[in-house]
């Protein structure tokens, strides 16, 4: 198949080989070196897509990751890719592309429509549909919004890609391998300094790949060449092309995405899809070029009106025709210097449309010596053409001080298939702007230049707002020779190569002021501001009118900016029309900030290989091997594995965890309590920080003893409980459920940092130091005599909340006594590597005893006998007295966290649930966690929800089953007769009102 707007020679292309690829079931061809752009466009494809708002067509707009306008769905099945940019998707052999946001086709698309309905749904249309007489009709409002929203489609099946994380250290980063790049990374190199090069096209060189300009006697792309030989040459350069730094953080920490494999029909064996890295830079480089700005009239948004750099970079590098007739409208003198390659291009130029009186001589001697007339003092006032350019309308213009102006006389017409807008250069601040860098504007350039940068981020070449090739080269091998005597290298900056620009490349003359026509001359046509999300001149003058001035208000109101192209081509041109809207200049305005990331990102790449059972990686304890060995059926907990019951042979759950049960409380049982978090609590300050942290005292704590602590949130709702141990005057064992240990660990590094940065305390994790092994029943001291040396453990020497030292099978260990089952119990704390060890030597030493294993199951079995409150019933909501806790609430203490709000009145409510206990009144009806306590038999509504039940279980040592609950009254309705409803299982059972605690409420055991 032909490629009928192919040049017959050119561009960086390999014509030995043809690639197959399809857009729209259609099949075409293109050769390596292609971007799927620049084939469709040598195969004459001009329709590639609708617009957001209104589905109008639209074309190609640029050749780089600011295109607006080609969004396309790549590939199929779990590897569709929506909303990919056809300027930057590599062209290969078999790509299937196709085209999005349109119905039933791109070239009949019946959101078309949307069109005629524009008076209708203006900027803000979806705000105001939930407002005024129509607000009742919101559902059917939604759905038709709803419905519209997005663009692309997600695939449905799991990825099958992988996708990689890379940690990395440099000195340098230098982002984007222009001129000035590759200078800056070049005088680095060449000094020793540990470089990286990242480049977000599969080429090096950016404009030096398009414009004929010459670099010590080389042509562009020879002179990149060698200058990329002599990199990859050196050991100490680190080339990344396929790039894209998307993200400049704290510490000089660099976000970078590359794309390993998407330029492949599928990842090679092995192979990564993309890859993240993450580098910490001692220095960075900022060349990231510039983005060239578009001018804006009626229908400016036609398939052919494009970037005039955009035409240049397909006609040399591309060896694509963008058109066969074209006009140029530019607003300053460097434009011209497009001209040639349109030429060479075999476009014919049908004239130049300049809204300045006088350009400079030199650009209009250059258009005579071409034979392109020049229209000074005109304007193109509006496109004409349905799914494509036919025709423009230019006319005399006289520009005003901003971005408006008038017509002065009558339009004519002018036939062209391609329009190359240029109305200056924006350079590419997002990165600046990431690290907290400045701004500030300059008048001559008419756009936002880098100013101060925090982190001391150097910017060059043309993202400096430096145009000249010569000026480029010069402030890349300035800046790159800094950055490397920065980092302690010896370095200078090389000699400058000669340079001979293009004609018209480097021509001084100030452009015209900013343009955006605010009317067109002839009647008819929207002119755009935001060419992807539909945001015209005329959305930017009804936020003004409705009190949207603000530059973030306007953003969210008209959506300027908010597409997948973050208004790249859109920013400084819409926050023109605002300036000139409220008569202020356009940094009295002012511009949003510039976030993370630069280009989207795949999720994919963010998460890397952390998916499926990856995503949240299970944990083992340090005796997980003794537990498969025998026998024991694990269970996810959290993020842990734990062993849920050590069945015997023909037991079943429900077997196993009573029989465990029961033999605890009758002799004496192990349990693997690793997985409770444990944070080590040091410093001058730590008694003081831990009367802050926690409702309760820990200062008057004694040294060698533990205290059972609440700690709450904020608002007064217990965040954890769990028991501190004082190790020295200056020293405290922490441990928390297993549940919420990262979320205290947070908790107290946060207060730490930012409420109390004065107080002289280091907190540190050190679950995963310590295998920790309850030993629970009324045997357990007698279990520990025998296996302890080295300490006593008699209850003088080891009374209950006490601590001790000792050894186990000549393992130092650290015994506390604490329980959570309410029996005698000890938990023997040992170096992780060390748990196999001691546990073993547990078990022998309890054989006579009767010693078993118990696990999750007899656990819980055993705390809801005692009534410990544990996650059900630690929930968020719930607060000390709720848990009947009140008590430990110290009304002493001056302060801490969450005592000034709870004393809030509705935590006092007599009506607020409080923790109660449940048995059926028959003794032997099960019941459901999570049922709802009523007061009637029937269900029928309206009922009034007395409570919910937490957590339940069979008491193989009560005969029967019991429960725990939050009821309202609480205490005061002990000995009611109440119904516990599930509901979704048509289940109610009768049950009586008991105290939480149902085994030993007095403590014997525990104590004794």
């Amino acid at each position: 198949m032909s490629q009928p707007f192919r040049l017959p020679a050119g561009g960086a292309l390999d014509r030995s080989r043809e690639l197959r690829f399809s857009f729209d079931g259609r099949d075409y061809r293109g050769h390596p070196g292609d971007t799927l752009a620049s084939a469709l466009l040598a195969n004459g494809v001009r329709l590639l897509g609708r617009s957001f708002k209104y589905h109008r067509p639209r074309g190609l707009f640029s050749a780089g990751p600011e295109e607006p306008n080609a969004l396309v769905e790549l590939r199929s099945g779990a590897r569709r890719e929506p909303n990919t940019r056809a300027t930057v998707a590599e062209l290969y052999d078999g790509l299937a592309a196709a085209s999005q946001h349109a119905w039933p086709s791109l070239r009949w698309d019946v959101g078309a429509l949307n069109g005629l309905a524009a008076p209708f749904i203006p900027a803000g249309f979806y705000y105001k549909t939930f407002m005024g007489p129509t607000r009742r009709a919101w559902m059917v409002y939604e759905h038709f919004i709803r419905k519209a929203a997005g663009l692309g489609r997600a695939a449905r099946e799991p990825d099958p890609d992988r996708y990689e994380k890379r940690h990395g250290f440099c000195d340098l980063l230098v982002v984007g391998s222009g001129p000035a790049g590759l200078a800056a990374a070049l005088a680095a190199g060449r000094a020793g300094a540990r470089v990286v090069l990242a480049e977000q096209d599969f080429r090096l060189g950016g404009q030096l790949l398009s414009n004929g300009e010459r670099v010590g006697g080389k042509s562009g792309p020879d002179w990149v060449a060698a200058v990329e030989a002599e990199l990859a040459s050196l050991p100490n350069v680190e080339i990344l092309t396929r790039t894209s730094a998307f993200g400049l953080y704290d510490g000089r920490v660099a976000g970078l995405v590359e794309r390993v494999a998407d330029h492949k029909p599928e990842p090679e064996h092995g192979e990564p899809r993309q890859r993240l890295h993450l580098l910490r830079c001692g220095e960075i480089v900022l060349a990231a070029g510039a983005i060239e700005r578009p001018l804006v009239f009626a229908n400016n948004d036609l398939p052919g009106v494009m970037l005039a750099s955009a035409a240049r970079t397909y006609a040399r590098r591309y060896a694509a025709r963008a058109g066969t007739r074209a006009v140029l409208f530019a607003s300053h003198d460097a434009a011209y210097a497009e001209l040639p390659a349109l030429l060479e291009a075999d476009i014919q130029v049908a004239a130049v449309i300049d809204p300045r009186p006088n350009g400079s001589a030199s650009v209009r001697e250059l258009a005579r010596d071409l034979g392109i007339e020049v229209r000074s003092g005109q304007a193109v006032a509006r496109a004409h053409g349905g799914r494509a350019l036919v025709g423009v309308e230019a006319a005399p213009f006289e520009a005003g001080t901003g971005a408006g102006g008038r017509w002065t006389g009558p339009a004519d017409f002018i036939s062209c298939d391609l329009l190359c807008v240029a109305g200056g250069w924006t350079p590419t601040l997002h990165l600046h702007s990431h690290s907290q860098g400045k701004t500030v504007w300059d008048p001559r350039l008419l756009t936002f230049r880098p100013g101060e940068n925090p982190q001391g981020h150097r910017s060059v070449g043309a993202c400096n707002g430096s145009f000249t090739l010569s000026t480029c080269l010069a402030e890349g091998f300035a800046a790159g020779a800094a950055a490397a005597a920065a980092c302690g290298f010896e370095a200078s900056a090389p000699a400058l190569p000669a340079t001979v620009p293009e004609p018209g490349a480097e021509a001084e003359a100030e452009p015209l002021a900013l343009f955006a026509c605010p009317k067109p001359a002839s009647r008819g046509g929207k002119a755009f501001v935001d060419i992807q999300d539909d945001v015209a001149v005329s959305d930017i003058g009804l936020a003004e009118r409705e009190g949207y001035r603000s530059v973030e208000h306007l953003k969210r109101y008209t959506t300027l900016g908010m597409g997948t192209d973050q208004g790249k081509t859109a920013n400084v041109n819409g926050l023109a029309v605002m300036a000139e809207l409220r008569g202020l200049t356009v940094p009295e305005v002012g511009h949003t900030t510039f976030r993370p990331p630069y280009t989207p990102v795949t999720l994919g790449a963010l998460g890397g290989r952390e998916v499926g059972r990856a995503f949240r990686p299970v944990r083992r304890t340090p005796l997980h091997d003794w537990h498969l060995r025998n026998g024991a059926v694990m269970v996810e907990a959290g993020l842990w594995l734990r062993p849920r019951y050590y069945p015997k042979p023909g037991e079943g759950l429900f077997e196993a965890q009573n029989r465990e049960a029961k033999h605890v409380r009758r002799a004496v049982g192990l349990s693997d309590v690793s997985t409770l978090g444990k944070i080590d609590v040091q410093g001058p300050d730590a008694a003081a920080f831990l009367d802050r942290v926690y409702c309760n005292t820990f200062s008057s704590l004694p040294v060698g003893k533990a205290r059972y602590g609440l700690m709450l949130r904020e608002d007064g709702i217990v965040l954890d409980d769990g028991t501190t141990t004082r190790l020295s005057e200056t020293r405290f064992f922490m441990t928390t459920t297993t549940a919420e240990a990262a979320a205290v660990m947070a908790h107290l590094e946060f207060l730490l940092q930012a409420v109390w940065p004065e107080l002289r305390v280091n907190v540190a994790s050190v679950t995963d130091q310590w295998a920790g092994i309850a030993v629970a029943g009324p045997r357990s001291r007698r279990l520990l005599e025998k296996a302890v040396e080295g300490c006593p453990v008699d209850d003088a020497a080891l009374p209950f909340m006490g601590v001790a030292e000792g050894r186990i099978a000549g393992v130092p260990v650290r015994i506390f006594r604490i329980s959570f089952s309410g029996e005698r119990a000890y938990e023997v704390n040992v170096a992780a590597d060390h748990g196999p060890l001691v546990w073993e030597a547990l078990m022998e030493a309890g054989k006579e005893l009767e010693v078993i294993p118990y696990g999750l199951e007899a656990l819980a079995v055993l705390r809801i006998e005692k009534g410990h409150v544990a996650g059900p019933e630690i929930d968020g909501r719930t607060t000390p007295e709720d848990l009947g806790l009140g008590r430990m609430v110290s009304k002493k203490k001056a302060d801490f966290v969450g005592r000034r709000l709870l004393g809030r009145e509705g935590f006092d409510d007599p009506a607020r649930p409080r923790l109660v206990g449940l048995v059926p009144t028959d003794g032997r009806t099960k019941i459901a966690a999570g049922s709802i306590l009523v007061g009637q038999r029937d269900l029928h509504p309206p009922i009034e929800k007395l409570g919910h039940v937490t957590s339940v279980t069979w008491s193989e040592n009560l005969g029967k089953p019991i429960a725990l609950a939050f009821l309202s009254g609480g205490r005061e309705r002990l000995g009611q007769k109440l119904y516990a409803a599930y509901p979704l299982r048509n289940r109610i059972v009768e049950v009586e009102v008991t105290p939480s605690c149902f085994i030993d409420p007095e403590g014997e055991r525990l104590r004794g």
